[in-house]
């Protein structure tokens, strides 16, 4: 088969194009992924990319079409997650906290497919070696492990996030609904306004948009 090094060139620079694009559209995310979508959308434009660049019979307008098809739909996934909490656990799933006081649950350590030699090799990464003096290791959307040993302040997870209060993270400092509803009236805005609000000593820490 004889290359088309004008074809594979304009390939390239679509495809350099879009890339560029979409980092520009949905931020710095997906160098640096955090979320199920930013890794989920590199391995799909690297496989757009790669399967299609060297394939003749592809035109540059089908290869263009199909990378600005899949920028679309990374985009609605994105706005959807960021605006509905069904989907933003559907897509990108909740942290699980795996260890509570030096307990593991390992129920849930196995429903989210976390073995025990991952978890001891995430625990040794930590310098954590006795689970025991573990207050609250949460296992995050990205597959990392947030720990929080017994003799440190226990920075709890952000309440109110992109305007959505997570209900989950009230039930577990112990709050309700009535609560956070007392507290955004007491500091007199409504959770669509606040970009992050965190519970940390006792206080709710609001972080407005």
């Amino acid at each position: 088969m004889v290359l088309d090094y004008g074809d594979l060139t304009l390939k390239f620079i679509i495809g350099f194009l879009i890339m560029v694009l979409q980092i520009n559209l949905f931020g710095r995310g997906n160098i640096a992924p955090t979320s199920a979508i930013d890794q989920l959308q590199n391995y799909v434009l690297g496989g757009i990319v790669g399967g299609m660049i060297y394939n003749s019979s592809i035109s540059l307008m089908q290869f263009a079409m199909v990378l600005l098809i899949w920028t679309m739909v990374v985009f609605v996934a994105k706005f959807l997650t960021n605006h509905n909490n069904f989907f933003k656990k559907v897509i990108e799933g909740t942290p699980q906290l795996i260890v509570k006081n030096g307990r593991i649950d390992v129920n849930l350590a196995l429903r989210n497919g976390l073995s025990a030699n991952d978890f001891t090799f995430k625990l040794r990464q930590a310098g954590v070696m006795d689970v025991r003096n573990v207050k609250r290791a949460v296992f995050e959307r990205n597959g990392q492990l947030t720990i929080v040993m017994k003799n440190e302040d226990s920075l709890k997870y952000p309440i109110i996030l992109d305007g959505k209060i997570d209900y989950e993270e009230l039930e577990t400092i112990g709050k309700d609904e009535a609560w956070i509803d007392n507290e955004l009236d007491k500091h007199k805005v409504e959770a669509s306004e606040i970009y992050l609000a965190n519970y940390i000593d006792g206080q709710l820490i609001i972080y407005k948009y």
